[in-house]
């Protein structure tokens, strides 16, 4: 049963969350492998193989996350903001992405599951303005981590930081920074039963 396996996953990585919050992410994953089947909105087709690659993916980021706005650009089917949005439920995020209809799927996911913090906007980044101060900028599989920047410049100031979810270590990426950003922080983040490395890079404005 995908509940019991969920409980699992969450036990093996430490993450602790209330009934309503599992039985939220269970609907959302219910709902993903639902509109998957007509909007082709992910490449993983099993429930379960989501649980593992995108819930479990995004929440190990949830305690890295400090302050009350985000972003999350290229959300796709919300992740990891939906995610995080469920997890965390007294930060607010703005779930940003060009297609309608993934939004359109976010929108749905926002009004089954009842979410006061979560807005989704369908927008290219560059166009995007923010109407509050954000905290910081998301981005998984969204672009290499020198588009990211030049895309999310206007949406953050020094306060602010740049949040990239990758898989290996991106070495090359960060050796070629541009100019007027830096590198704050690398943590290796452990998703149990996920083959490969995953990586929270941490980048700030000068």
């Amino acid at each position: 049963m995908l509940e019991n396996k969920f409980k699992q996953l969450l036990a093996k990585a430490s993450i602790s969350l209330s009934e309503q919050q599992i039985q939220q992410l269970l609907a959302y994953v219910a709902l993903l492998d639902k509109w998957n089947k007509a909007y082709n909105l992910t490449s993983i087709r099993d429930p379960k193989d989501m649980l593992i690659k995108h819930i479990m993916d995004s929440l190990v980021v949830a305690e890295h996350l400090k302050g009350q706005h985000y972003i999350d650009v290229g959300t796709g089917p919300g992740l990891p903001g939906m995610v995080l949005a469920i997890a965390l439920p007294d930060t607010e995020f703005v779930l940003l992405d060009s297609l309608g209809k993934r939004v359109t799927f976010l929108k749905q996911v926002k009004h089954e599951l009842g979410l006061k913090n979560v807005t989704p906007v369908q927008s290219r980044v560059e166009e995007y303005q923010p109407s509050v101060k954000l905290d910081g900028v998301l981005s998984r599989a969204f672009a290499s981590i020198d588009d990211m920047l030049h895309w999310c410049a206007h949406l953050i100031d020094q306060d602010g930081r740049f949040i990239a979810l990758k898989g290996q270590y991106p070495e090359q990426e960060l050796a070629h920074l541009p100019d007027g950003f830096s590198f704050e922080q690398n943590i290796e983040l452990r998703v149990p039963e996920l083959e490969g490395e995953r990586h929270l890079i941490i980048l700030k404005k000068d």
